[in-house]
């Protein structure tokens, strides 16, 4: 039965769709699922795709922004700075692997020819799993994670010497072999050296004049072309596409658009991905698999149980701790795309018998499915494998370079404006990390170049606060003054990060509520703040006391805001005046396991009736600042409760009546 086309596009997502959500129901890889749709609707199940050629021309453009978007986060300078680890690991890492396992295929009975393509399949990893799997587990930028993708990126440049053996290895001599491949590592350099002129001297004036446009559209049609023209040089050079993208990446990984540019290519990269994965599905053959099933299920025995200790052991030659080098090794061990690349040159030059690939392409093929479970269980293999093993280098020698460890705990600064810069300037006085984002390009330019961490981007974009590791932030602050735009940014963090706190800067009073009620933890009106210096200037010029002027401020700015509202008077409060005892203040109380039931959360203790707020909890030690209704009770939490001195007594004589007690005086 053939169906029209756009009835097989049609037929493919609604699989895609139900395969990925009961996947992830599961909590299966979603890789998974586009496997086992593929291998569903191919030629050798249900064969409903007619046009294959057509689907796998554009599944590969997956692999093409894949290779873009890592480029993006391995830029010039990183690279330089592993140029002898990562080099040397992996070109050792793809020898080994191809020597080794070739002489066991050759002492199976292969032939030299046949041997050697198994051991260069076997030798790549999938850097599409890799990736895709270590973010999933945000372990991307762990120092084991960063090892393993770059390692599995250089194999796919190592891929290109394959390229032109394999092709030649079922016709010509040996002695012929130098030729091609000098030329086609030549080819290869020219590549590289062109991208990166390219880059710098054509693709970032480019973007800084489309940013300067302000226009989304142009912004993401520009983004595709500069990554798809990179592709296109190295295709018309012979080489690989994703090999001209990851170029490209590169290039404008140094550029201040990188985080913008990343957010922009996600939603191609995701759903092409998909799409290249559905193609290798449909690669799978039942009915081969019945036959050869033994030998496939060896193979990936061997691909997984050779390829892991091999790279440990290299790992640990360059002084790699023994737990991150068998976390690498591990992640490292499964097969790659590339593999299946390399099979069909082969089965096309007759270097291989068609028998012996469908062997070698089951054995990828069932590493690939097992590869998501491997990698999420990386790190209790490693400790198993690592056990009773001591290091005596520190766990950050010889390994990545700092510069290249993510920022975690840091705050985010959406708006670089004036009150932007100043509150960087305050964190950067106190060591705090910080990253600022900013669509006004002179003034990213000028902050970059100043060696300030700012990248262009609009923040009111979910894909880009994704980027910069809202995740992992401590806080965030919107410091500019468009009320509409942080409300469409206090939407996405609702979704992304509802415990993050999130501070906002706005003009006046008028959209305090709304700022609130979007889930703001504080809202600081500018014209309050000047109202209240201005004020405190003019009562100094008409002699009113100082502490008479402090304590008028405080007073507004305890009645004003909530976190500032947290002030402790300990010991000195009977010496405050008369009049102050009656103002809203801060006390704690420490629940007792008899007072709260199991599972209570704190909206059942029904404190808003009371007029008291609960403006944090501390548990073990670790503070959580405005807390959400729905946070179950713990014995032993700390309530830190903002109230009425009358409304603060009743709640305490209801969770902790003991503390109520006074002692008569002796």
């Amino acid at each position: 039965m053939h169906l029209h086309p756009f009835d097989e596009i049609l037929m493919l997502m609604a699989v895609a769709v139900l395969a990925v959500v009961l996947f992830q129901r599961w909590r299966l890889p979603s890789s998974l699922a586009y496997l086992a749709v593929g291998m569903a609707v191919g030629p050798y199940a249900l064969g409903v795709i007619s046009n294959l050629t057509a689907i796998h021309s554009l599944a590969e453009f997956g692999i093409v922004f894949l290779l873009f978007a890592i480029g993006l986060n391995f830029s010039l300078p990183q690279i330089h700075a592993l140029r002898h680890l990562l080099f040397g690991l992996g070109t050792a890492q793809v020898l080994l692997t191809t020597v080794v396992v070739g002489l066991i295929a050759w002492l199976l009975g292969l032939p030299v020819a046949a041997a050697f393509v198994v051991g260069a399949v076997f030798a790549q990893s999938s850097t599409t799993i890799i990736s895709k799997q270590l973010l999933d587990q945000g372990e991307a930028d762990q120092r084991h994670g960063r090892l393993a993708l770059a390692m599995s990126v250089f194999q796919d440049v190592t891929a290109v010497p394959f390229v032109v053996v394999i092709p030649v290895l079922g016709a010509a001599a040996t002695t012929t072999l130098a030729a091609p491949l000098g030329w086609a590592l030549l080819k290869a350099a020219f590549a590289f050296v062109l991208v990166a002129l390219a880059g710098r001297w054509l693709l970032q004036p480019l973007f800084q004049a489309v940013a300067a446009r302000h226009s989304p559209e142009l912004f993401t049609l520009t983004v595709l072309f500069s990554s798809l023209v990179a592709a296109w040089i190295t295709q018309r050079l012979g080489l690989s596409m994703a090999l001209g993208a990851f170029f490209a990446g590169m290039t404008l990984g140094e550029t201040e658009f990188r985080y913008h540019i990343e957010a922009t290519i996600r939603p191609f990269r995701d759903v092409l991905l998909g799409l290249f994965f559905i193609t290798i599905g449909m690669l799978f053959d039942p009915l081969a698999l019945a036959a050869i099933w033994p030998w496939a299920l060896l193979g990936a025995l061997l691909l997984l149980g050779l390829k892991a200790p091999l790279t440990t052991a290299i790992l640990r030659m360059a002084r790699i701790d023994t737990r991150t080098a068998w976390r690498t090794g591990i992640v490292l061990a499964v097969g790659g795309e590339f593999g299946f690349a390399l099979l069909a040159l082969a089965l096309d030059a007759g270097a291989l018998a068609p028998d012996i690939a469908q062997i070698a392409l089951m054995a990828v093929l069932l590493s690939m499915i097992a590869s998501p479970f491997l990698i999420r269980a990386n790190e209790h293999l490693a400790a198993r494998l690592a056990r009773g093993r001591t290091d005596t280098r520190a766990a950050n020698g010889h390994g990545l370079p700092v510069t290249l460890q993510s920022l975690r705990d840091h705050v985010i600064i959406c708006g670089y404006g004036r009150i932007g810069q100043g509150v960087g300037q305050f964190l950067d006085a106190e060591g705090v990390p910080y990253l600022a984002l900013d669509t006004n390009l002179a003034r990213v330019r000028e902050a970059r170049s100043a060696g300030r961490p700012v990248y262009f981007g609009d923040a009111t974009q979910r894909d880009v606060l994704e980027a910069v590791g809202i995740a992992d932030a401590r806080l965030l602050l919107v410091s500019f003054d468009q009320v509409e735009a942080a409300l469409r940014l206090l939407h996405h963090v609702a979704i992304l990060r509802p415990d993050l706190p999130v501070m906002v800067r706005t003009r006046d009073e008028t959209h305090v509520e709304r700022l609130l009620a979007a889930g703001a933890t504080e809202v600081v009106p500018e014209t309050l703040e000047a109202a209240l210096m201005i004020a405190a200037h003019v009562l100094l010029l008409v002699d009113v006391p100082l502490p008479r002027i402090a304590r008028g401020i405080r007073a507004l700015w305890t009645d004003r805001y909530r976190l500032l509202q947290e002030l402790f008077h300990g010991e000195d409060r009977l010496l405050r005046p008369l009049e102050a005892r009656n103002q809203a203040r801060s006390d704690v109380v420490v629940l007792r396991p008899e007072v709260i039931q199991p599972g209570q959360t704190l909206a059942e203790l029904e404190l808003d009736a009371t007029g008291v707020v609960v403006t944090a909890i501390v548990r073990h030690g670790q503070r959580s600042i405005v807390p959400l209704p729905q946070t179950v009770l713990e014995a032993d939490d700390v309530l830190v409760l903002y109230g009425a001195p009358e409304d603060l007594e009743r709640v305490r004589a209801r969770l902790a009546p003991e503390d109520m007690a006074v002692p008569t005086p002796g």
